[in-house]
């Protein structure tokens, strides 16, 4: 088994930059993924990874390779470049070198005749997306698609945040344009959450073929958005704001939906 103790050997420079720049990560096609959850996910998920790294002060070799198979190439390293490639402050001890999946809206596949969708318009905080991810998970949405993304999905953030669900989710990308001319070509209807002609979300019937569309908190959904909606839909707000994160309405909205499907 190879085993890198040096932070300044050229294999970990390049796995640092993996980390640290969107750039890389789309040029080479790979990112890291960080602990023993995640890493499980991403394998049930259908991802090849390349290489697992780990510090066996903080797990063990017998439970690297309960997780993983013969065919990945496995690197013993040092305390100090597993912390220079972790992300977390607290941490499992493992990280792997993951393949990219395609994200490309036509490798969309839907099980149903009703898919259930929901698309974020222009999200820019990772948080924000992880936490959408994990809604969409503990729904089991058709899909989740991101519209005119302001970051690229393998952001070790947007990993830790969705606890994994980036990796559990039918996700796809694509311009506002794209994503409403396939949704159309799939007769599915589109409900967007906005404030202007709108209509209280519980009063339509998303139990057809639906996707639920959530902009930003700070400027809402584009025009081209509401111009192609079914329906806007809205949230009754009795406090004295308007709006609330852009997660928590996709929740609200998006289990709507499961009831009136009877969580099916």
């Amino acid at each position: 088994m190879k085993n890198i103790t040096s932070t300044q050997n050229a294999y970990i420079k390049q796995l640092v930059q993996l980390k640290d720049k969107s750039r890389e990560r789309k040029k080479s096609g790979l990112f890291l993924i960080e602990g023993e959850r995640e890493i499980s996910l991403a394998l049930k998920g259908g991802y090849e990874l390349e290489t697992v790294l780990f510090n066996p002060d903080i797990i063990s070799e017998e439970k690297i390779n309960q997780l993983i198979n013969d065919n990945i190439q496995v690197i013993e390293t040092s305390a100090d470049v597993y912390q220079k490639l972790a992300y977390r402050s607290t941490t499992e001890g493992i990280i792997a070198v993951a393949k990219s999946k395609n994200h490309n809206l036509h490798a969309l596949q839907f099980k149903t005749e009703t898919p259930l969708v929901l698309v974020a318009e222009a999200p820019e905080k990772p948080g924000n997306i992880g936490a959408i991810l994990r809604t969409a998970d503990a729904a089991n949405v058709d899909a989740v698609i991101i519209a005119n993304p302001k970051t690229d999905l393998y952001n070790p953030n947007i990993i830790r945040s969705s606890v994994g669900c980036v990796f559990t989710n039918q996700i796809a990308v694509g311009s506002t344009s794209e994503i409403i001319s396939f949704l159309n070509s799939k007769h599915i209807n589109i409900y967007c959450a906005a404030l202007q002609a709108s209509v209280a979300y519980h009063t339509q019937d998303f139990t057809n073929p639906t996707a639920i569309v959530v902009g930003t908190e700070a400027t809402g959904l584009s025009n081209e958005w509401l111009e192609n909606s079914s329906q806007n839909i809205i949230i009754p707000m009795q406090g004295k704001i308007d709006s609330m994160n852009v997660s928590v309405a996709a929740g609200i909205l998006i289990f709507e939906a499961k009831r009136q499907r009877n969580f099916k």
